[in-house]
């Protein structure tokens, strides 16, 4: 006959232990700890509390801050920043950004600055040439060019375009005035100038 359990003990026609109507069974026991079943029969706990994480790798710096996890068997309480909805602006052509370490919602952004945005115009870039989705239409402006003469003299000169022109084409400047005559001493008179 094999062996039986003990699930009911009746002494002196009272019931001292009955087993008979218990639900337990393994898997509402915690891991490691035993009792017996409803038929008397040893049981050892089988239950982790939802998860064993005696391996889980999560660290305080990867959780967010105030927020609780279990880990390698202990509570964690994390310390991440909430940097909720973290937005900046780039000035610059060699321009960065550096994003603050932390959880983001993913509401932020980052753009050029609105100063710098005003100024990606069609009208300020060469024309064909495309900047960030612009294509331009600047082909240059008008200009005017002067061609002037110039006769030097012992003072220094500045040399500048006349009003209404952009500036010099060309700068002629004339000869310096040499001239030769015999004098009545029998030499000869150099002028210049």
């Amino acid at each position: 006959m094999p062996d039986k359990y003990v699930n009911k003990v009746v002494y002196n026609n009272e019931t001292k232990i009955d087993l008979t109507a218990d639900t337990i069974t393994a898997a509402d026991l915690a891991s490691g700890v035993t009792a017996h079943d409803k038929s008397g029969a040893p049981i050892t706990g089988t239950n982790t509390y939802d998860i064993d994480s005696s391996e889980a790798t999560a660290a305080v710096a990867e959780i967010l801050a105030g927020k609780t996890a279990a880990a390698r068997g202990v509570m964690l309480t994390g310390t991440m920043p909430n940097n909720g909805a973290v937005s900046g602006t780039i000035s610059t052509k060699a321009g960065t950004y550096s994003i603050p370490q932390g959880y983001h919602d993913g509401s932020g952004t980052v753009a050029i600055d609105a100063t710098e945005q005003a100024k990606i115009i069609p009208g300020n870039i060469k024309a064909g040439v495309e900047i960030l989705g612009e294509i331009g239409t600047y082909s240059g402006e008008s200009i005017s060019a002067q061609t002037k003469n110039v006769t030097p003299t012992a003072a220094a000169q500045t040399i500048l375009p006349d009003a209404g022109y952009d500036y010099m084409t060309q700068v002629n400047v004339a000869a310096i005035p040499y001239v030769e005559t015999e004098n009545s001493a029998g030499g000869i008179t150099v002028t210049i100038g």
